[in-house]
C-alpha cells in the first residue's frame, strides 16, 4: 500500500489519498491490523485546512510509536523539506527521492 498525505494534490495511480494527519494514522493502523505491507508515505510538508499546520506532525507520530515506513517527500516548501529530512536522518528512515 502506498500512502499519498496532500490537502491539494491529488494521488497519483496506485495511492491511497488522505488529507488529514489523523486519516493518515488510521489508515496506517488498519492496514498494519489486516497485514497489508506499507510500501510507500508519500507527504507534502503544508496542511492546509486539515487539522495541523503541516504534515510533519505525523513524523512526530511515528516517532513516538516507533513505526519506520519509507517516506517520498512531495513538497514544494524548501525549508519544511529540509526540516522533514533532518527528522528522516535522525530517526534512521528511508528517503525514497
Amino acid at each position: 500500500m502506498k500512502l499519498w498525505i496532500d490537502g491539494v494534490r491529488p494521488a497519483p495511480y496506485g495511492y491511497v489519498w488522505v488529507k488529514a494527519i489523523n486519516d493518515a494514522i488510521l489508515q496506517i493502523e488498519m492496514h498494519e491490523q489486516n497485514n497489508i505491507p506499507f510500501l510507500l508515505i508519500s507527504l507534502d510538508h503544508e496542511a492546509g485546512d486539515y487539522g495541523s499546520p503541516d504534515y510533519i506532525k505525523l513524523f512526530d507520530w511515528l516517532e513516538e510509536t516507533g513505526r519506520n515506513y519509507p517516506i517520498h517527500i512531495h513538497s514544494m516548501n524548501v525549508l519544511g523539506v529540509e526540516n522533514m529530512r533532518r527528522i528522516i536522518e535522525r530517526n534512521g528512515w528511508t528517503e525514497v527521492r
